[in-house]
């Protein structure tokens, strides 16, 4: 299927790349860290699989990644600057009937968004998450944070080795991206209340990565856990996550 590419303003006027896919019902997804619309939801077919569901997928870059504007300056990343940033789509596209799914940063900043801005989807998808990646991230923030500063030195066998090599592949701007790490804030457990929707958590069964899935679905009023093949990095490069979403959203 064709993919649209334009542009809307986030917070504090960023110039935002927004990619559709598809007619139907508005689907918002947020991809993961270092990552963007194309390697997460594009490539391996998922947008694809979803619009022929009856979805038209909104698949926003977030802010430094992708076609997104990745300033410099550190006043265009104030705290929790990507849930004011999925605040703004939405005002943007003028939606008030809407899915949302996330893919690990894109869980993150839907939980933040749901908790922190009021915003309110019928339906959500927590993809890659678990309830340490939300209520622990100092530690992933410190670990990140390393890898950037060490970034031209950082040999194989270095636990940072990976996330070094994902980062050059996808050509990631590492002094807006050192920036956007510090606006991330942790949800407490009891906070996870105000997510009253239908939830999945939907979790490779070798994923770890941001904590136990199961943890983060019993701590939800109205949740179900997902188990797809692969790790934090593999599930993205197979259809079950597609075909998982698409399933909970049209059941």
């Amino acid at each position: 299927m064709d993919v649209t590419t334009e542009f809307y303003p986030g917070h504090g006027g960023a110039q935002l790349a927004l990619h559709r896919m598809g007619q139907g019902r508005p689907l918002i997804l947020l991809h993961g860290l270092f990552s963007n619309a194309e390697m997460n939801w594009i490539k391996w077919g998922h947008a694809a699989l979803l619009a022929q569901a009856g979805f038209e997928c909104l698949m926003p870059d977030l802010r430094a990644h992708g076609q997104s504007a990745a300033p410099h300056e550190a006043e265009a990343y104030p705290a929790d600057v990507l849930a004011l940033d999925l605040v703004a789509l939405i005002q943007h596209l003028g939606l008030a009937d809407f899915d949302l799914c996330g893919f690990s940063l894109g869980s993150r900043t839907s939980v933040r968004a749901v908790v922190g801005c009021g915003v309110k989807p019928a339906r959500l998808v927590l993809g890659g998450m678990g309830l340490q990646g939300l209520a622990g991230w100092t530690g992933r923030q410190a670990f990140f944070t390393d890898a950037i500063d060490r970034f031209e030195t950082v040999k194989h066998g270095d636990p940072a080795y990976f996330a070094v090599q994902f980062m050059k592949s996808m050509k990631v701007d590492r002094v807006a991206v050192r920036h956007l790490l510090g606006t991330f804030a942790d949800t407490a457990p009891d906070a996870l209340s105000a997510i009253s929707m239908p939830t999945a958590v939907v979790c490779g069964d070798d994923d770890r990565d941001n904590g136990d899935p199961v943890a983060l679905t019993e701590a939800l009023p109205d949740a179900v856990h997902v188990v797809i093949p692969g790790t934090h990095m593999s599930c993205v490069t197979k259809p079950d996550l597609g075909r998982a979403i698409r399933d909970f959203l049209t059941a």
